[in-house]
């Protein structure tokens, strides 16, 4: 089997999650969440993108309903022990199939938890799988249960994130290396991502980000490749994943003239970025590091540049986005602990004056606080 961490691993996880549901009084957990899968027993696919889930009883069994697409997919990369198949039909109803399942492990009745917010299933697939166990069971919104174990990363765990960290500087430089006037954006991404890849990186749960001239201003894909002008923006947000787990960097780079404003502007990010890890500490509320980044842009006159979130949480998961449970914005009142690992982004985007300036890295939640995962250097980068 193609797995990534010990057995031990998997069944110490598997104990949180079934403690958990014992608080809660769950005879079932319904996992449809793809990185609940693979955090829980390695299961590695995007096949989750059609009708597929994962049961987890209160006695500690497991077994995965899926397509055959499916079947072999699950017993190369997981330690799942039981794999059944929905037969794919236009009159097919795998929700049906689901409630058999469930009745043969003898979970009927009770209370089960189900994982509604989940990519792969939508408004009418979780419609129809609330109608067929409408009167076999109740079922309660169990979204968060597998997350918020998740966001407390094992050694092993940031073992993996450590690589990632060191795959992202690596491709960090190869980006930086690639770029000047005249660079086309489809080169350095190859230079980017062929880091990566040659350092046995995965694919990230979402696109790796650039844009230059008025896309400098994004912090999202978007398909089209320029070539830089001879003075131009070059904004960066990226990941580099290691087994599923992330880690990211975020830079915007100065190609040619260097705006005086722009100078200010990245001064302003990274006293916000040291601020907003001084603030991530055990015991602390994810929402004081936001407020710590929100002070100083305020302070430098950056405040209506500023975004209404600076950072997530990162780990193992898949697409559409890298982005995890939980969010740093105001209020936000997870306290961080130890184990937690943190994207802390600092961007600003003056759309009047078509600048834009972003800074940003992954930090590891120790005992003692925020331990940065990259050795990059924060200095402005120009080309």
């Amino acid at each position: 089997m193609n797995l990534h961490f010990a057995p031990a691993e998997f069944a110490a996880r598997q104990a949180a999650v079934l403690a958990e549901m014992a608080r809660r009084g769950l005879s079932a957990l319904l996992i449809f969440r793809q990185e609940s899968m693979y955090w829980l027993t390695g299961y590695d696919t995007f096949g989750y993108v059609h009708f597929q889930a994962l049961v987890l009883t209160d006695d500690g069994r497991l077994a995965l309903l899926t397509r055959s697409a499916d079947r072999l997919q699950a017993r190369f990369t997981s330690i799942i022990p039981e794999v059944r198949v929905w037969v794919d039909a236009e009159d097919a109803q795998p929700e049906r199939d689901l409630r058999d399942l469930l009745a043969e492990l003898g979970v009927g009745g009770g209370t089960m938890g189900v994982e509604w917010e989940a990519y792969g299933l939508t408004a009418a697939k979780g419609r129809r799988v609330a109608e067929a166990l409408e009167d076999f069971t109740r079922l309660t919104d169990a979204s968060l249960l597998v997350s918020e174990l998740r966001a407390v990363k094992s050694p092993a765990e940031i073992a993996h994130v450590r690589e990632a960290a060191r795959l992202a500087d690596a491709a960090l430089e190869a980006a930086v290396a690639a770029t000047g006037p005249g660079a086309f954006e489809g080169d350095i991404l190859a230079e980017l991502q062929g880091a990566i890849y040659r350092g046995g990186g995965d694919d990230p749960a979402n696109e790796q980000i650039i844009g230059s001239g008025p896309g400098a201003l994004m912090c999202r894909y978007y398909s089209g490749r320029r070539r830089l002008d001879a003075d131009d923006l070059l904004t960066l947000e990226f990941a580099a994943a290691w087994r599923h787990y992330h880690a990211a960097l975020m830079r915007t780079i100065v190609i040619g003239r260097l705006d005086p404003r722009l100078v200010a502007m990245h001064a302003a990010c990274e006293e916000a970025l040291l601020a907003a890890e001084a603030a991530l500490r055990p015991g602390e509320p994810l929402g004081a590091a936001f407020d710590a980044h929100a002070r100083v842009m305020e302070a430098r006159g950056q405040g209506g540049n500023r975004l209404n979130a600076c950072g997530y949480s990162l780990g193992t998961t898949f697409a559409p986005n890298w982005m995890d449970w939980p969010m740093a914005y105001a209020g936000q009142s997870y306290a961080a602990r130890p184990g937690n690992v943190f994207f802390l982004h600092m961007i600003l985007f003056d759309a009047d004056a078509g600048l834009a300036m972003t800074l940003a890295r992954t930090s590891l939640v120790t005992e003692s606080g925020a331990e940065t995962l990259s050795r990059a250097s924060l200095e402005l980068i120009r080309r």
